[in-house]
C-alpha cells in the first residue's frame, strides 16, 4: 500500500489518526462525520468495516488490579511445550525427543508439565505410559494431560494416566458465541451441560482409577465468551468437583485466540476472580496466546488481577503466533529483583536443545535469549554501556544499573566481551575500547579512543562486515603496536648523573647506530636520541601506562602520544618491563612522522660520532677540540655540521646545554646558579636570557609549572 500523508478526524474532537502536518488542516467537518482526506494515491486499508470488537466486558468493571505496581512473586509455572507446543510443530516430536524435552523442563525447574493429549495419537499415549511405567516422573513434579469433554476421550485419557503419582486432568470445552452458534449449534444451557457432564465423568473415573489426580477446567475460547456466562460454567463445574483445601481444583482462563488489549483481559479476569465459587480452594490459571502480540503483557496484568498459575512454553512456541513465552515472563520478574523459581542461567544450552528437538529457530531478537538482544552496535549505546560497566566495576552501585542492559548477560550464560558490544561501521570509540579492554586487557587513553574508533569503523565500512574481537585487535596492533617501517631500537643503556643519559642503539636501514643523548627521564633521553639521529622536532605530549588486565599479568602496556607539525601521532608498547614498553610505544609513534622516511642526515656515521662526542663533552667543548678530535679543519667542520644538522656548532651546543638544564630543573633541587654552571655558563644572567629565548619562560617559571 502507498501510505502518504493523510488525516482521519472523528467527532467529539477525538483524533484517530494523524500523519503529516505539512498538509492543510481539514475544514468544515461535520459533528457526526468521520472524514479521511486522501492526499496522494491509495492510502487507506480496505475492508476494516467488516471487523468489530468481539470481546465482552464483564457486567461489573473494577480496576483493583491497577493499584498493584508489579508482580512480586512467581506463579505456579506449567509448561505446555509437550502438548500445545508440540501440536504446533510441522514435524511433532518423536517419543524419544519428548522424553528428552521432558528432562530439559525438569532441569529448568518446572514442577508442573503438560505432557500431551493422550487420546490424540499413539505417540502421545505411549509417552504418558512410558513416564509412568519407567518411573521417570520426579516426586516433586506433576504431569498434566488434556482432554475434551467427550466421553470416549476422557476414558482413553484415564487409561493413559493410570498409576500416575500425581496428574492434573485438564478438561475443556468451547464456550464462545461463535463456537456455540457456528460450530456446535447449541444453546448456553447445552454447552454448560457438556462441561458439567465431563466434570462428572472425571470424578467418577478418578475414583475408579489408580493414581493421584487433580482436576482442571478451561472454558475454551474464553475471549469470545460473555464473561458472566464463562463464570457460570466454571461454577457449575466446581459444584460437581466441590474442591477442598486438601484437593484443590484449577480453573484455567485461556486467551485461546487473543482479541482484546491486555487491560481488558485483566478486567475480565478480575471479575472471574471475584465471582468464582469455592474461591479459597481454587487455583486461578491463565493460558495466554500471542495473536495480538500481547502474550506477555496479558498474563503480567492477569497476575495483578488474581491469577496464580501460568501455562506457557519455552520461547513462545505454540499454535498460530504461539503461547506466552515463559522465559520472557520469568526473566521480566528476575529483572525486577524477584526470584522466578525457574533456572535460565544456561540459556544458550536451553536454546540449543530447544532448537534441536523442535526444529524451530529462536529469533535473534527474542527477549533474553536471542543472539542479538544484549548486543549494541550503535556508538552512543556502546559508549554508555562501557561507562556503565566501569561504574559497576568501580563499586559505585550494588545493583545492576548498566544502560541498555536490563539484566547482566552473564546471568543467562552470555559473555560481556563477545555478546554485549559488537563492532561494525555504526560502532563508536567506546565500543572499540570495550572490546579491546574486555578481550585483551587494552584500556585506551581517552584521548586516543576516537582515532582508534574511526580507524576500526572505516575497516568495517569498507569490508561491509562485522568485525570480530580478534579482527579489531589485529587492526589495533597493525597500526599502533607493530608498525615500525623506518627504524627500531635494539637496546638502551642509561646513566644517572645529574639527570639521565641514554645510549640508544637505533637500527635504521639494517645498520645499528649508537646515539648518546640526555633527558629529564629515561623516555625523554631516548626521545632526544631519536630527535638527534633523525634531525627532527616533535613534542612528547602524552604518556600513560597500566598492567594488562587479561592474559599475562606480568606484562604492562604503555601509550605514547607525540605532536609533530600539529598532528598527534600515537604508539603503543607491550612488554614485561615498563621502560621497554614505553620505548616501543615512542618508537611506533615516531615511525609515523613522514620526514624520517626520507632523511639522509641520520645515515652519516661521522655526524653521529660528532654528535655523540658533543653530547659527552657539552660543558666546555670548543670547535678547536672537535677539529682536533676528528682531524678536520675548523672551516670544513663548521660547514659540515651546518649542512648535516641545520644548525651552527654554537647553536648545537647551546641546544644540548638547554636540554640538560631543563632536565636538571625538573629532576634536581639545584639552584639556578648551580645549574647554569653545571651546563657550561659562568654568568647566570646570560643563562637566564638564553633559556627564556629558547623556551619563552625563565628557568624558575619552567621549574614551577605543573
Amino acid at each position: 500500500m502507498h501510505m502518504l500523508g493523510y488525516r482521519s478526524i472523528k467527532k467529539n474532537n477525538k483524533v484517530d489518526l494523524y500523519l503529516s502536518d505539512k498538509y492543510d488542516v481539514l475544514n468544515d467537518i461535520s459533528d457526526n462525520y468521520q472524514c479521511i482526506e486522501q492526499v496522494e494515491g491509495e492510502c487507506v486499508m480496505k475492508n476494516f468495516e467488516k471487523y468489530e470488537r468481539q470481546y465482552f466486558m464483564p457486567p461489573e468493571v473494577t480496576y483493583d488490579w491497577v493499584k498493584k505496581e508489579y508482580v512480586d512473586h512467581p506463579p505456579i509455572w506449567c509448561s505446555v511445550d509437550l502438548r500445545d507446543g508440540n501440536q504446533a510443530l510441522i514435524e511433532p516430536m518423536s517419543l524419544e525427543e519428548k522424553l528428552e524435552f521432558f528432562q530439559l523442563l525438569v532441569d529448568i525447574g518446572f514442577k508442573e508439565i503438560e505432557v500431551g493429549f493422550p487420546a490424540a495419537s499413539e505417540t502421545e499415549y505411549q509417552f504418558m505410559r512410558t513416564l509412568i511405567e519407567k518411573d521417570m516422573i520426579p516426586e516433586d513434579v506433576t504431569v498434566q494431560v488434556l482432554t475434551q469433554a467427550r466421553e470416549h476421550i476422557i476414558k482413553k485419557t484415564f487409561e493413559a494416566v493410570k498409576g500416575a503419582p500425581h496428574a492434573v486432568i485438564h478438561l475443556y470445552n468451547s464456550t464462545s458465541v461463535a463456537q456455540r452458534e457456528q460450530v456446535f449449534k447449541k444453546t448456553k444451557e447445552q454447552i454448560m451441560k457438556i462441561a458439567v457432564d465431563g466434570a462428572k465423568l472425571l470424578k467418577e473415573l478418578a475414583d475408579e482409577t489408580e493414581g493421584n489426580f487433580t482436576f482442571q477446567y478451561s472454558p475454551e475460547s474464553f475471549p469470545g465468551t460473555e464473561v458472566d456466562y464463562a463464570v457460570d460454567v466454571c461454577n457449575a463445574v466446581l459444584d460437581v468437583w466441590k474442591p477442598s483445601a486438601e484437593n484443590k481444583a484449577i480453573i484455567n482462563i485461556p486467551t485461546t485466540v487473543e482479541n482484546a488489549m491486555p487491560h481488558v483481559f485483566a478486567c475480565q479476569l478480575e471479575y472471574v476472580h471475584k465471582h468464582l465459587n469455592y474461591w479459597d480452594n481454587v487455583i486461578l490459571c491463565l493460558h495466554p496466546h500471542n495473536d495480538r502480540g500481547s502474550g506477555v503483557a496479558t498474563p503480567e496484568m492477569g497476575m495483578l488481577a488474581g491469577a496464580d498459575r501460568i501455562e506457557g512454553t519455552l520461547f513462545g512456541n505454540g499454535e498460530r503466533t504461539g503461547n506466552v513465552d515463559i522465559i520472557t515472563l520469568a526473566m521480566n520478574m528476575y529483572s525486577h529483583g524477584v526470584d522466578p523459581g525457574l533456572d535460565f542461567s544456561n540459556m544458550g544450552e536451553i536454546r540449543e536443545k530447544y532448537e534441536q528437538l523442535t526444529r524451530m529457530h529462536v529469533y535473534e531478537r527474542q527477549p533474553y535469549a536471542g543472539d542479538l538482544v544484549f548486543t549494541a552496535f550503535s556508538g552512543s549505546h556502546q559508549d554508555a554501556i562501557a561507562k556503565g560497566m566501569s561504574w559497576k566495576d568501580d563499586g559505585k552501585s550494588g545493583k545492576w544499573t548498566v544502560p541498555y542492559l536490563p539484566i547482566d548477560p552473564q546471568d543467562v550464560g552470555r559473555s560481556h566481551d563477545s555478546d554485549v558490544i559488537r563492532i561494525n561501521s555504526q560502532s563508536g570509540k567506546g565500543g572499540v575500547n570495550y572490546i579491546l579492554k574486555q578481550s585483551y586487557g587494552i584500556n585506551l587513553p581517552e584521548k586516543m579512543r576516537e582515532e582508534v574508533g574511526y580507524l576500526v569503523k572505516d575497516v568495517s565500512d569498507k569490508a561491509h562486515k562485522e568485525l570480530t574481537p580478534d579482527w579489531v585487535y589485529q587492526i589495533f596492533s597493525d597500526n599502533y603496536v607493530n608498525t615500525k617501517p623506518v627504524f627500531h631500537i635494539d637496546e638502551c643503556h642509561f646513566k644517572q648523573v645529574d639527570g639521565i643519559t641514554a645510549e640508544t642503539t637505533i637500527n635504521h636501514g639494517g645498520e645499528a647506530h649508537v646515539i648518546t643523548a640526555m633527558g629529564n627521564g629515561r623516555l625523554d633521553a631516548v626521545s632526544n636520541a631519536i630527535k638527534q639521529y633523525f634531525n627532527i622536532s616533535y613534542e612528547l605530549t602524552f604518556y600513560e601506562e597500566h598492567s594488562l588486565t587479561k592474559g599475562s599479568s606480568s606484562k604492562a602496556v604503555a601509550y605514547v602520544g607525540i605532536i609533530c607539525n600539529g598532528k598527534v601521532l600515537w604508539g603503543v608498547g607491550i612488554d614485561a618491563d615498563i621502560i621497554s614498553a614505553s620505548i616501543e610505544a615512542l618508537t611506533v609513534a615516531v615511525n609515523k612522522i613522514e620526514a624520517i622516511g626520507s632523511s639522509d642526515t641520520c645515515k652519516d656515521a661521522r655526524m653521529i660520532e660528532i654528535l655523540n662526542y658533543i653530547q659527552a663533552n657539552y660543558i666546555d667543548i670548543t670547535l678547536d677540540d672537535l677539529s682536533e678530535k676528528f682531524f678536520l679543519s675548523k672551516p670544513y667542520l663548521s660547514k659540515y655540521i651546518k649542512e648535516k644538522s641545520g644548525m651552527t656548532f654554537g647553536d648545537l651546543v647551546k641546544k644540548i646545554r638547554m636540554k640538560k638544564a631543563r632536565a636538571l630543573l625538573k629532576s634536581s633541587n639545584m639552584t639556578v646558579e648551580n645549574i647554569a654552571l653545571s651546563v657550561g655558563y659562568q654568568n647566570v644572567e646570560h643563562f637566564n636570557r638564553l633559556f627564556k629565548k629558547a623556551y619563552n619562560m625563565t628557568p624558575m617559571q619552567f621549574r614551577n609549572q605543573k
